[in-house]
């Protein structure tokens, strides 16, 4: 399956996802399967810089044109790799505190630069189909990890991090929150 990334340009980025259907398709599967492998490919320096793209920690469907509520994530943090293929996910607690990462956020559709803090819960909870592991899950996420989550979750619902940032005052820190 080949594709191209959808920039935030193109309307599409803009419309809200669709359930998918369970079980899962073949034609899906194979989706998150492409998504999760490009994905790590993009995190191989050699591969990146040879086939020109940047490197990413996850990808929502709505990126290659699928307007299907579903993500992948994939990222290596000290404990271990995090990867997910997430169908139908659905946030289901959040926290009153707040937290951005200090050095913004950057996206594989957004060529642009926003700065500025994306505003967003420290703490999540979040059920979803986790194709990787053919299982309902429910994932318990704090900073760095509940940033990527809502990141990808966003796009199902046409969002952008650039806009959770505060177009008036886009380096304001709120008052409970934590910069990460």
């Amino acid at each position: 399956m080949k594709f191209k990334i959808v920039k935030d340009s193109n309307p599409i980025m803009k419309q809200k996802s669709l359930p998918v259907s369970l079980p899962l398709s073949a034609e899906d599967k194979e989706i998150l399967d492409t998504m999760l492998d490009y994905i790590k490919k993009s995190q191989d320096e050699d591969y990146a810089k040879k086939h020109n793209i940047r490197a990413g920690i996850g990808m929502a469907a709505i990126q290659i044109g699928i307007l299907k509520r579903m993500f992948v994530i994939y990222y290596e943090r000290e404990d271990g790799i995090v990867q997910y293929q997430l169908v139908n996910p659905k946030i289901i607690e959040y926290s009153y505190r707040k937290c951005a990462l200090k050095d913004g956020e950057g996206c594989l559709s957004v060529d642009g630069e926003h700065p500025g803090y994306a505003h967003r819960y420290y703490k999540i909870k979040m059920e979803a189909y986790d194709a990787l592991t053919n299982q309902d899950i429910i994932i318990t996420a704090r900073g760095f990890d509940a940033i990527v989550l809502q990141h990808e979750y966003d796009h199902l619902d046409g969002l952008f991090f650039y806009d959770r940032i505060d177009a008036k005052r886009p380096d304001q820190v709120l008052m409970n929150e934590e910069l990460i």
